[in-house]
């Protein structure tokens, strides 16, 4: 992530905002069912927004038997994330592609900071009691500095949902913002789980509440939720990012995670970002995929393009 751009100061808590903001659902859904059906990308513009999808990918390993064997491998592919052959038949050896972030455990965060080194791609780093957000309001904020403290860049912190169920909304801000000082000079992205929050507008009240207390970054999902990110929840999203906009002039970035697992759907991401955010929400510092399995297919994708066939999956092997 470029880290020049001016991060989000955050706002006072605005109830009457907050609580004036509703979402129709029929006409969400009926707006977000309109992208993977009229809008797609071919030849040589698929191939150029996929390499684009993988600079954007913040590559995960959120597993209970993460070893620092295998996170070094996942930092070796966040390194060369494309086969020496495509990359070259693709001519793109100059452009240095690379993943947007490494994701991780955060007992795993300084093995994941040795093996990226010099590289410049940050580590991220799942913090306040993941996946559940449960665990004691300290340790949750003592987890965030000892992960900053580890090297983490960026701290993927997730919200107590029963603040949202229950509407106390003032709570939610000081939980963020308590998270969000405790980060210091590193990137918030806070995750919602959007599938555990009941309504769309309960998504999109949580979204505006978050970047009030200073959030850099909203997050659809942890992956571990029953429903994770879905293209209703992004618009959602999207457009509480463009109201926030709007009224602070800040620009807060957004991130999809779980469920991403095909280059189409890479895509339909892609092309909801430019129409409902614009062209500059297709970079690292603004937009981010929570993948592990999507950059296989991706990659699938590619070969396809440079050979006219489809190559099985263990000619692009992850961790």
């Amino acid at each position: 992530m470029s880290h020049t751009l001016p991060r989000n100061a955050g706002a006072p808590l605005d109830l009457d905002l907050v609580l004036a903001t509703r979402v129709n659902k029929s006409a969400a859904e009926r707006r977000a069912a309109t992208i993977p059906t009229r809008r797609t990308v071919k030849k040589e513009w698929q191939a150029a927004w996929l390499l684009r999808a993988i600079t954007l990918m913040d590559l995960t390993t959120l597993s209970g038997d993460d070893t620092a064997g295998n996170v070094k491998r996942l930092c070796a592919k966040a390194r060369h994330p494309l086969r020496d052959d495509l990359v070259d038949a693709l001519g793109v050896r100059s452009l240095g592609i690379t993943v947007g972030a490494v994701c991780v455990y955060h007992q795993l965060v300084p093995v994941a900071v040795e093996a990226l080194g010099e590289s410049g791609i940050p580590v991220a780093a799942v913090s306040t009691g993941f996946p559940a957000g449960l665990s004691p309001f300290a340790q949750r904020v003592a987890e965030i500095k000892e992960s900053v403290a580890a090297g983490a860049r960026e701290i993927d912190i997730v919200i107590t949902r029963s603040h949202v169920l229950t509407g106390d909304w003032r709570a939610l801000y000081e939980e963020v913002a308590a998270f969000r000082a405790a980060c210091g000079e590193a990137h918030l992205k806070a995750i919602l789980a959007t599938g555990e929050l009941a309504t769309l507008t309960n998504v999109a009240r949580a979204s505006l509440v978050a970047m009030m207390a200073g959030a850099d970054f909203i997050k659809t999902s942890t992956g571990k939720e029953g429903t994770n990110a879905t293209l209703p929840f992004a618009l959602v999203m999207c457009r509480m990012i463009r109201e926030y906009q709007a009224r602070t002039g800040f620009l807060v970035g957004f991130k999809p995670a779980g469920g991403i697992r095909t280059a189409k759907q890479s895509l339909d991401y892609l092309l909801l970002m430019k129409e409902e955010l614009g062209d500059r929400w297709l970079q690292p510092d603004l937009f981010r995929f929570g993948a592990s399995s999507l950059l296989t297919d991706i990659e699938r994708q590619l070969e396809m393009f440079v050979t006219g066939r489809y190559a099985a999956a263990h000619r692009h092997p992850m961790p």
